[in-house]
């Protein structure tokens, strides 16, 4: 009878929980069982393990084997557990040789051959790994992954021989280099956008506090142009925040760019969206849009086409910041800080309130319309900013304009990189991710000015949410004017955000 452990990680979300793998073998008829509520992959490991030992020449124990995976109440999916199997059964029998390191952490998926082949939604287990400094064994192909995290004790392995001679320290196995990755962006330019002055003016506040932004205006006036431009003013991603953001790319199985490493993300998903697809969750825990966005901007084109029950997932992480998903099989918690940009026609027929083109909407129609975005919703979003039609006298002069350098998005994201520094040494955090003792702190206003936000709430009639969240906004205001306090011009421009 003999006993073996082997460190692996599963894969739940953007955590990797660390995973122990018990080997035992013991007399009687032999017989392969896997416990510790593994999924259909990973039951089909003893299959892959057992051909993989044979072909390599080596002996696979002809007893009763008995593999349980610990926390047993963690589901456990794919076929990254194969190789601490393999190395398990090797130590309980006695082919090993040599006792594995307590810190060790083996991830690879093994071919009948005994390749080790590629693991998806590897970057969260390597990102734990690297906080709790444990060396870690994981197959080539997931190389550009690994060279992600500096300064790691990661090994590239590709095959399971290759990986037996550096546990006996007969040969060595290369590790993961750190990546050189470019900063260089290729984003489409403020500049390119005719006036809206008002619109790039209301962006940029919210670029520079992380506040959520809505665009209302007639077909035509330059919405998705203006919101498609917004990450090309924000700062780029810290080490910690790209490796967040990359973790979570990692789980899509999609390929990581250094664009992704450096740049907030920006995603788009369309109005047909379901729930699911939104908050994320499905039979296998997956990232919705929202966590997708985290760090970045999620925006919502067409907001009334979207699905009003859709639409109202996002009131709660929209204000915590994070997800929580509750299935039959699982719970988890998914991070989802994101901007949320959305625009939206002012009717059916886009053309309610335009002068030089009458709505061709009843009544009721254009009631329905309004009402497909629920309050609650719409009381969570900072900056309500009106776009409208482009006179067509103005156009000339407006065009002249195109070239002007203070309104590319390289000068505005200096003022916005200029704007979070403050935010960060007085509060460290934006502006739009204070608590309600941090505004008072540091959203102080005079006893008039105090009277005039009273006054404009009430005549407005909002809630008390979107009070505090002028006084936000007004806070944003100043600091792009380099003010210490919240001026009454400050707090108007922020108020006027609210009549729309």
């Amino acid at each position: 009878m003999a006993l073996a452990i082997v460190h692996s990680r599963a894969s739940f979300g953007i955590d990797a929980p660390l995973v122990q793998v018990e080997v035992h073998l013991s007399n009687g008829l032999p017989n392969f069982a896997i416990v510790g509520l593994p999924e259909t992959a990973v039951r089909e490991s003893r299959e892959r393990v057992r051909s993989a030992l044979l072909n390599c020449q080596l002996e696979f124990p002809q007893q009763r084997i008995t593999i349980n995976l610990a926390p047993v109440e963690l589901p456990k999916a794919g076929g990254r557990f194969d190789l601490a199997i393999a190395v398990g059964i090797l130590a309980a029998s006695g082919q090993l040789g040599v006792e594995l390191p307590h810190n060790l952490v083996l991830l690879g998926e093994l071919a009948l051959s005994g390749e080790v082949r590629r693991v998806g939604g590897l970057l969260p287990s390597l990102l734990a790994c690297w906080r709790e400094q444990r060396r870690c064994i994981v197959p080539r192909d997931n190389a550009a992954e690994a060279a992600l995290l500096p300064d790691a004790d990661v090994h590239l392995c590709s095959h399971l021989l290759q990986l037996l001679q550096f546990l006996r320290g007969e040969a060595p196995l290369d590790k993961a280099s750190a990546s050189q990755i470019s900063v260089e962006r290729k984003a489409p330019d403020f500049r390119d956008v005719i006036g809206q002055d008002a619109a790039k003016r209301a962006l940029l506040i919210a670029a520079a506090g992380g506040h959520n932004v809505l665009l209302r205006g007639p077909p035509g006036t330059g919405k998705t142009m203006l919101a498609s431009r917004l990450p090309g003013i924000l700062p780029p991603l810290t080490q910690e925040q790209a490796l967040e953001v990359a973790a979570i790319q990692s789980l899509t199985q999609t390929p990581i760019s250094d664009s992704m490493l450096t740049w907030p993300p920006f995603r788009t998903p369309h109005h047909t969206s379901s729930a699911v697809a939104l908050v994320g969750g499905g039979s296998l825990l997956h990232p919705g849009e929202i966590s997708l966005a985290h760090h970045g901007v999620l925006f919502l084109d067409e907001l009334p086409e979207f699905n009003p029950r859709v639409l109202d997932v996002l009131r709660e992480p929209l204000e915590a910041g994070f997800i929580r998903i509750s299935r039959a099989r699982y719970r988890a918690e998914l991070p989802a800080r994101f901007m949320l940009v959305c625009a939206a026609n002012p009717c059916f027929c886009g053309h309610h309130g335009d002068p030089a083109k009458p709505c061709s909407c009843t009544p009721e129609k254009l009631q329905r319309y309004q009402q497909r975005v629920s309050g609650p919703l719409l009381d969570r979003i900072d900056l309500h900013v009106t776009v409208p039609k482009l006179a067509e006298a103005d156009k000339p002069a407006l065009l002249q304009r195109c070239n002007d350098e203070s309104g590319s998005s390289e000068k505005l994201r200096e003022l916005v990189v200029a704007c979070r520094a403050r935010q960060q040494a007085r509060s460290n955090k934006l502006n739009a991710h204070l608590h309600q003792h941090e505004i008072g702190e540091h959203c102080a206003l005079s006893r008039q000015d105090v009277r005039l936000l009273n006054d404009a709430t009430t005549r407005l009639q909002l809630s008390t949410r979107a009070f505090f969240r002028i006084l936000k906004i007004a806070r944003t205001i100043a600091d792009l004017a380099e003010s210490p306090r919240i001026a009454t011009p400050h707090l108007l421009e922020a108020i006027n955000y609210r009549r729309n």
